[in-house]
């Protein structure tokens, strides 16, 4: 039973969310790919939607506005507003990409992207944001986009069927465009290696050092450089593609389904549990957890 002082706890704490939704990036940034997409700027006006029934401000940021700065500032601004107690729901719709790795701390040699209006935004990058957060503050993302799984990256996603369209950079894009911007690219994972005192810890390569020994929950005691509670609940493997739809991407679609306007009952985990069962075998969403996470995954989803 809830005590008056949680009540009032509960009452007292603040809940910020940012909700980012390409479809297209621009061509002058991207070699002449301007990678058009149908759904994801109703998938960020969808999770933002959500996030008001739950009692969270949203941010919206819609393609072109999409940009790496503005969403770097957007992150920077939930991160100095928010303490401990506090929710911060971040959400990503759009293309993955990859860039080389040249800060060593990919097993593939590889960084997974967020593939941003102006330019990709490097998983290195998007750690060290969430590390940033104070201890105590709980961070959602959810990203429907391809690479934004977790261990398996020995080969290329298949093939996608016949009239879909996958949420994946092409690989010769990638190449012409880290090609043409190595050096932004280079210095750019240089400097975040830099602010982080040390190459940043990253959850897919302290998954792969226990995926044989336990549930990934065991990676948190890997990642020590994170205070707050960070949960991820992504689009597919790393060995397979997001599908985009009509309106709304197919893991967006179906985390909609599966939250049912709100009269889903249970924790993060069987939410994720739920929603990857509804999913065909080739988009297996993927869960995963950083810091004191534990009580957080247990949570009712989008609980303030």
């Amino acid at each position: 039973m809830a005590t008056k002082s949680s009540t009032a706890a509960a009452s007292r704490r603040k809940a910020l969310s940012l909700h980012i939704g390409l479809n297209s990036v621009s061509a002058a940034a991207y070699e002449g790919w301007d990678g058009p997409l149908a759904a994801c700027e109703f998938d960020a006006n969808d999770m933002a939607a959500l996030a008001r029934t739950r009692g969270i401000k949203p941010s919206v940021l819609l393609t072109k506005k999409a940009t790496r700065g503005a969403v770097l500032s957007g992150m920077r601004s939930a991160a100095k507003a928010l303490k401990a107690g506090d929710l911060f729901f971040l959400s990503y719709s759009g293309h993955g990409g990859q860039v080389p790795d040249t800060n060593h701390d990919e097993p593939d040699k590889k960084d997974e992207t967020w593939c941003l209006y102006d330019g990709q935004l490097v998983d290195d990058e998007l750690y060290l944001e969430l590390s940033r957060f104070a201890a105590g503050v709980r961070v959602l993302v959810l990203s429907d986009s391809c690479h934004s799984g977790s261990v398996t990256r020995e080969r290329n996603p298949p093939p996608p069927p016949p009239g879909q369209r996958p949420k994946l950079m092409p690989i010769a894009v990638g190449l012409r465009v880290y090609g043409a911007h190595k050096a932004f690219y280079d210095k750019l994972q240089a400097e975040v290696a830099k602010a982080a005192g040390k190459p940043v810890a990253d959850p897919d390569a302290a998954l792969a050092q226990v995926a044989l020994t336990g549930p990934a929950a065991q990676a948190v005691a890997l990642v020590g450089a994170f205070k707050p509670a960070v949960l991820l609940i992504s689009g597919c493997q790393d060995n397979q593609t997001s599908m985009d739809g009509e309106h709304n991407g197919a893991f967006t679609e179906q985390l909609l389904k599966v939250w049912n306007q709100g009269a889903f009952s249970g924790s993060y985990a069987a939410f994720h549990a739920r929603i990857r069962a509804a999913m065909p075998a080739s988009q297996s969403p993927n869960l995963f957890a950083l810091g004191p996470a534990a009580p957080f995954v247990a949570q009712a989803p989008f609980t303030v």
